[in-house]
Formats: C-alpha cells, sequence, structure tokens
C-alpha cells in the first residue's frame, strides 16, 4: 500500500508566530548551557592558546558548515518543518525520520536530567543536603522545578517564547561581563607564557584531545529550524541560525582565550568545575565566584526550556506526518503541544528517579546525548547533498554541494569519534521506540516498513541484541 497524506490532526492550532531574533535565541539558548562555563579548566588540562584557538577554527568551520546546510535547506525546502526530523525523512524515508525524531527527543530528555542534576549538584556546594545533585531531595526539588516549567510552557508558545528571550539575553550578559573583567586584568607575560601549552605532547595531538569538547558545545545548532513552523518568513530559520551560531562561537572562543591571560594553564586545569568561577575569583575575589554560580543556573534554566520546546515540536510534527500516534499531535488554544510535551515531562521525571539509585547509568545517559544528537546532524547533512545534486542547475548549488560535502564528512567523523560503544547504546533506545512507529503506521492502515526499511530494522535489531550480550558478559559497562 502506497503512503497517503497525513490526516489533519485533532486540535490543529494555527502556529503562533515568532520574530527572527526570537529563533536566534533559540540557537543561543539550547547551545549555551552548562558546558561554557566549564571550558577554562576542561581546555586547559589539553592545551593552550595555540591548541586552543585551532580547535575552535576547526570545529567551528565543521559547524559552520552543518549551520548553513540549515540555512540552504530552510531556503529551498521551505515545506520542511521540524529541521533534523523532516530532513532525515525526505532525504531517507519514514523510518529513518522517525528514527531522527526519535533520537533527536530522547536526547534532549537526557540532557535535561543533566541540567536538573547540574543545577541541584551547583548549590549542593553551599546546601550539602542536596549533596552531588542525587539525593532524594535534590530529585524532589527538580521534580517540582519539571512540572513549574511544564505548566508555564503548557500556557502557551507565545509566552515560553518570550521567557526563553529574556533568559537568553540574561545568561549571555554575564559571560560577557566575565570577558571584559578578564581583559581588564589580562596580564601578557602570563598569557605569552600559555602559548604552547607546555605540555611534551605535539600540537596536533593536544587539538585532537579537546576537538569533541568543542564539537559537543555546539549541539543546538539547529534550534531555529527545530522551531521553523513558528517562523513569520522562512528565510529567517536559516538566518536565525547562522546568526546564533556565531554568536555562541565568539562566546566559547572569548571565554577560553582570556582565561589564559589571567592564570598559568597548570593552575587553570586544576580549577574545580566550573572553571569559570575559578577565573574569575582570581580577578575580582570571593564574589566573582559566586557571580558565576547565579550565572551557571540562569544559563542551564533557559537551555533546560530551550531543549524542552524543542524535543515536544520535533514529536508534534513526527505526529502529524503519521510516523507517530496522533496523541502526540494534539496542541491546545495556546498553540503548544501538549501530548509531546506532557510525554517528554514524564521521561524526564522517571529517568530522575533512575538517578537515585544509579550514579553511572546517568554518565552513560550524557554521552548517549551526543551520540543521539550527532545521528540527525549526519542525516541532515547527507539530505543536504541530495538536494544539492537535485537541485544542480540552480544558482548556488555548488556552495551548497561543497558545504554540505564538508557537513556530512566532518559529521561522520563525529559519530565515528564518540565512540561505537554509545552508537550501540542508542540503539537500545531507538529499536523499542521503533513500536510507537509501527503502531502509528498500522492505525493508519498503511505498510510499516519499505523494504529496505526492513533491512535496516533488522540490521539495528541485531545490534541492540548484540548490544546486551556485551553488557551481560562486562565488555560494555553501564
Amino acid at each position: 500500500m502506497t503512503d497517503a497524506p497525513a490526516p489533519a490532526a485533532p486540535a490543529d492550532h494555527a502556529a503562533t508566530k515568532v520574530s527572527p531574533l526570537t529563533l536566534s535565541t533559540f540557537v543561543v539558548g539550547s547551545m549555551v548551557g552548562a558546558g561554557v562555563f566549564s571550558l577554562p579548566g576542561t581546555f586547559a588540562e589539553q592545551t593552550g592558546v595555540f591548541g586552543s584557538a585551532i580547535a575552535w577554527l576547526v570545529a567551528g568551520t565543521g559547524m559552520l558548515m552543518l549551520a548553513l546546510v540549515f540555512h540552504q535547506l530552510a531556503r529551498r525546502r521551505p515545506t520542511l518543518d521540524a529541521g533534523v526530523y523532516s530532513y532525515a525523512r525526505a532525504g531517507f524515508g519514514r523510518y529513518l525520520g522517525f528514527l531522527s525524531a526519535f533520537g533527536y527527543w530522547a536526547s534532549a530528555c537526557a540532557g535535561n536530567v543533566f541540567y536538573w542534576v547540574f543545577i541541584m549538584s551547583t548549590i549542593g556546594a553551599v546546601v550539602p543536603v542536596l549533596g552531588e545533585g542525587n539525593t532524594p531531595l535534590a530529585v524532589a526539588i527538580s521534580s517540582v522545578g519539571l512540572w513549574v516549567f511544564f505548566l508555564l510552557i503548557r500556557r502557551g508558545t507565545r509566552e515560553a517564547a518570550a521567557v526563553n528571550r529574556i533568559v537568553s539575553v540574561a545568561k549571555v550578559l554575564p559571560i560577557v561581563v566575565f570577558v571584559a573583567l578578564c581583559l581588564f586584568a589580562f596580564d601578557p607575560a602570563v598569557f605569552a607564557a600559555n602559548l604552547s601549552g607546555g605540555t611534551d605532547l605535539p600540537l596536533f595531538e593536544q587539538v585532537r584531545g579537546t576537538l569533541l569538547l568543542t564539537v559537543f558545545a555546539f549541539i543546538g545548532v539547529e534550534g531555529a529550524s527545530a522551531y521553523s513552523r513558528h517562523a513569520r518568513r522562512r528565510k529567517d530559520v536559516g538566518r536565525a541560525t547562522v546568526l546564533g551560531f556565531l554568536s555562541v562561537l565568539a562566546i566559547f572562543l572569548s571565554v577560553t582565550i582570556v582565561s589564559f591571560g589571567i592564570l598559568p594553564r597548570e593552575q587553570i586545569a586544576q580549577l574545580q568545575q566550573p572553571s569559570m568561577a575559578g577565573v574569575l575569583e582570581a580577578v575580582v575575589g570571593p564574589w566573582g565566584a559566586a557571580f558565576i554560580g547565579v550565572a551557571l543556573i540562569v544559563a542551564v534554566l533557559g537551555a533546560y526550556l530551550s531543549w524542552t520546546l524543542m524535543a515536544a515540536e520535533v514529536l508534534l510534527v513526527a505526529a502529524r506526518d503519521g510516523d507517530l500516534p496522533r496523541v502526540f499531535a494534539r496542541t491546545n488554544d495556546k498553540d503548544v503541544p501538549v501530548g509531546a510535551l506532557l510525554m517528554s515531562t514524564m521521561l524526564v521525571q522517571v529517568l530522575l528517579v533512575v538517578v537515585l539509585f544509579s550514579s553511572n547509568a546517568f554518565d552513560v545517559a550524557l554521552n548517549l546525548t551526543s551520540a543521539l544528537a550527532l545521528i540527525p546532524y549526519f542525516l541532515t547533512a547527507a539530505f543536504g547533498l541530495r538536494v544539492a545534486f537535485a537541485d544542480r542547475r540552480t544558482p548556488g548549488a555548488v556552495t551548497l554541494w561543497i558545504v554540505a560535502v564538508i557537513a556530512t564528512v566532518y559529521t561522520g567523523f563525529l559519530l565515528y569519534a564518540a565512540g561505537g560503544e554509545y552508537v550501540l547504546l542508542a540503539l537500545l533506545i531507538l529499536v523499542p521506540g521503533t513500536a510507537l512507529f509501527a503502531f502509528a503506521r498500522r492505525a493508519r492502515g498503511e505498510r510499516v516498513f519499505a523494504p529496505w526499511e526492513w533491512v535496516l530494522f533488522v540490521a539495528a535489531l541485531a545490534g541492540a541484541v548484540v548490544t546486551i550480550v556485551l553488557i551481560a558478559n562486562g565488555t560494555i559497562s553501564v
């Protein structure tokens, strides 16, 4: 049976429209989270000024190519909403589209669990009963915050977007203050001593040691694309993606480099995380550490809001296309995807409870966040290649081809570098999730898989079985 157009979604209210600036804040809001506050220490552990600059140049170029792919696809395929899901589906079929959407959603939920635990562990430095964010009281407070955000977002897309815009500005301003104060106290002699990194490793090894740090900091570059159905004009999506990415790149690069002008590399490497607090404390005294602590909590809450919105959007569009059960396609009169939002919130709640019983499982979930996000990135870049070939006779097709080739090679390398272990573990999430895809397809009276998709599913199922065996014999630790 051939695929039929998806039926109209229940309670399908008109999409709320937002400005290009608001779209840009979804990019900034999703990328600027906890990671930026740890950059000085994590980079200083591996390299100095030269290695850091090269790593950001390489990673920035690769991710810029991916951002430009999103920009070009928004212009050339304006009818495709929800970015990573719709691009994978249009390029490689319904099942890969579903896997992209479901994996992206699971990645966002796992990342949101990290945000709550990170907030509680930060406060735990002052309130010991919260521990490292995994005590019963910490989980209870996180759970209250989780459902408060659910109610906030449920009030309306426009209201949530407005809050996200305010929070994005509020969390960037302290970082700008940090950079300005470090420049004021900048010591050229200290900076010169940190140029080479002071390690015995060749520069290439130093750069390689930091490359993945830079890459994972960029997760969220698709923020505007995921929220594209709310754009006033389709070209706003691409512009917001590039503008948001360049803004965040400037922030990350500045924070990393100016820190090398404050303290010797060895001291920065030994700072307790978030290392930005230690650097600013060296500049202005103890209040600097408290200032960064407050800024970190604001930044993490903003990133949590962005990711919650984007995760729900991806499920909504997939359900409207008939690749997920129709309950996830429902929106209320405020244009909020309540079904998808509720499912996202419930999964985060379950994972918060799991944190109480296992610390190592949470670490695995964080690594899965990156692996699950890189799969949709790779499929998006590869779809860019297909579009470049299909539009080869149109103006700008050569540019898209070059950009898409670089982005595909880069994201493919990152998926490889993330480690086969976590790709295998990702199958333990994606394969069971296929049941939702099968249910949705059967409910529409359509075949579940095309012939080649059966091959893909069987291969994924075999990979999941192998993963279970590897876990059972201790080869993979969870």
